[in-house]
């Protein structure tokens, strides 16, 4: 029994240390150099892998004293799961030529992993005289390496906040070799970005140069950015697994070239903007985050009219710039004029220099009396990035005068008060009062036979059927499972719009229970699960519901407001603006459905 027990513990602690040693070995962080060979001829070349197990920031490479660098850095990365493990390597490679004989050391590499310095070993190589016939001819990946390189290009690396950046991601290939595909690895986020991908429809090669040599190049990714933060900002570096085909100096049967195909991994590369605050000089009061080059107006539909009839002002802003994020300034009405919530139009499309087009606000007036009415001129500023400078544009007056219709009650109050007279008393003021009111008898009623006694009756017959026919209504609406479903989610969307409303002014929780209240809407009047939820499937069902057009933008376009609130500004008018518009789409949705 105790050689039993000893043996169970002794198995124990192997196991035990198995377990700790294997542990160990998962998270230890290696960071090594390799070399193709430590001895070479003059004329020959060496391929020099900084490799790591874990992924790392701040490479910083030795001199490579002796050696001139011919190629690299070159990145790759490699991952995969096996057994439930992950292997993971990155590798950092060089290609070098000795540019003298003798003995060279290759110094020590260093970089940052999980906020600790790593460092390579040092390693000796020996440079002899030239050799016959090399024994390193460049590898497939070598060749790869050399002539392949993805770059980003960006318009501007030190923009004002809210302007408009270009970054065009660019494939440059040598006509050594041939590329047959590609697949992203890894996308860029461009968090603190506004951003805005314009698709590229066409892959169609160009001659160009690189670093002084002549490539074809392939524009593979263009996305318009508009900073939503000053400072140093970071774009994100894109990574793709390219497949190309490489020649070979073996000959097929009739002479022909032999290629073979292999796959690396290229990648664009960290950019850093430095971003500019606008300045504070010369701001305008009415500044609301405008920039670019803009035109501004005010115009009305009529200027005459009769009362009750309507006309619209349009507010509108065109240009070049951030039309998507900045708000329209508001006119100053007279009070006499019932003005409608305006509905917000939108023109606006993105090229490669950044947005361009038209925003407007149209707002719907009635006037109820007669008269005439200025609207008042009102102004709308914008920072130019180009001059650096703020711009105030201000619009015309407006007059609108009113024809026919009533005349305002103010008015004739005020002319009824300057013409009081006094009354005087003449003694005979009660002589309306009646001395002798022929006063008779009241006779006596009785309850039998009376229109009360009959209505009492009768009551209950006529009480009866219409309580039958409640207890069946009330029946019928219990075993509606599906309205009552509806009913159930249309009060939750009314819950959750009435605590948008309460939260007005505070931007995260507004449109959070904005957003909670149209998906609820749509959950009950379309009869879907929360899940399904996308725009392009919203879209889709509400096309097939025969829904306007324009009722189906309107929803998706408060939907992207609520996304788009999570990273940029929005102002209280805004907010107000968007809880209007649900409102009002939802019930404009509610007609159609």
């Amino acid at each position: 029994m105790i050689k039993t027990w000893y043996c169970f513990i002794i198995l124990l602690n192997i196991s035990l240390f198995t377990g700790f040693y294997s542990y160990a070995q998962e998270n230890e962080v290696t960071f090594e150099v390799k070399l193709s060979k430590e001895k070479l001829g003059i004329n020959e070349r060496l391929r020099v892998d900084f490799t790591m197990n874990k992924d790392g920031d701040n490479f910083n490479p030795p001199s490579f004293e002796g050696f001139k660098v011919v190629m690299g850095p070159s990145q790759s990365i490699s991952s995969s799961w096996i057994n439930g493990k992950r292997s993971y390597s990155k590798s950092y490679s060089y290609i070098l030529v000795p540019t003298a004989r003798g003995k060279f050391t290759i110094k020590q590499a260093t970089i940052e992993i999980s906020g600790e310095t790593y460092k390579t070993l040092s390693k000796t190589v020996e440079v002899t005289a030239a050799v016959d016939k090399p024994s390193d001819q460049k590898t497939v990946d070598d060749v790869a390496d050399e002539n392949l390189h993805l770059v980003a290009e960006v318009s501007k690396g030190n923009p004002y906040l809210n302007e408009a950046v270009t970054v065009v991601y660019k494939l440059y290939v040598s006509p050594n070799i041939s590329v047959t595909n590609y697949r992203p690895l890894d996308n860029p986020k461009y968090n603190n970005f506004w951003s805005q991908d314009i698709p590229v429809t066409k892959h169609s090669a160009q001659n160009g140069t690189y670093k002084g040599k002549p490539y074809r190049y392939v524009v593979l990714k263009r996305v318009v950015l508009y900073p939503q933060k000053f400072g140093s900002l970071e774009i994100e570096p894109l990574s793709l697994e390219i497949f190309v085909d490489v020649p070979t100096n073996r000959r097929d049967f009739f002479g022909g070239r032999i290629y073979t195909q292999t796959s690396k991994t290229v990648s664009a590369g960290r950019r850093t903007l430095n971003v500019k605050a606008l300045p504070e000089a010369g701001k305008p009061a009415n500044f609301g985050g405008a920039v670019g080059d803009f035109k501004f107006s005010v115009t009305s539909s009529k200027k005459r009219l009769n009362a009750s009839e309507s006309l619209q002002a349009k507010v509108e802003v065109s240009g070049k710039g951030n039309l998507k994020l900045f708000q329209l300034p508001e006119p100053e009405l007279p009070s006499a004029l019932e003005v409608y919530e305006p509905e917000y139009d939108e023109n606006v499309r993105t090229l490669i220099s950044g947005m361009e087009g038209k925003v407007a606000d149209n707002y719907t007036i009635v006037p109820s009396f007669r008269g005439k009415y200025p609207i008042p001129s009102i102004s709308f500023s914008y920072f130019n990035p180009k001059t650096a400078k703020y711009v105030t544009l201000n619009s015309e007056e407006i007059n609108i005068e009113v024809l026919e219709g009533p005349v305002n009650s103010s008015s004739n109050t005020t002319a009824s008060s300057s013409n009081k007279q006094f009354v005087v008393a003449t003694g005979k003021q009660f002589h309306f009062i009646k001395l002798n009111p022929n006063l008779s008898k009241i006779g006596t009623s009785y309850f039998f036979g009376s229109n009360n006694f009959y209505l009492l009756l009768f009551l209950p017959l006529v009480l009866i059927p219409i309580a039958v026919f409640s207890f069946k209504k009330k029946e019928a609406i219990a075993s509606d499972v599906v309205g009552n479903k509806i009913k159930k989610a249309n009060k939750l969307a009314r819950k959750y719009l009435s605590t948008a409303k309460k939260e007005l002014g505070n931007k995260e929780a507004f449109y959070v229970a904005l957003e909670k209240g149209l998906h609820n809407y749509l959950k009950a009047k379309l009869k879907i699960e929360t899940t399904e939820f996308s725009k392009e499937k919203i879209t889709a069902i509400l096309t097939e519901k025969k829904v306007d057009t324009v009722d189906i933008d309107g929803f998706i376009s408060l939907l992207k407001n609520c996304e788009m609130a999570r990273y940029s500004p929005f102002s209280d008018v805004q907010m107000k603006h968007d809880y209007d518009s649900a409102s009002e789409v939802i019930s404009k949705l509610d007609k159609q459905l």
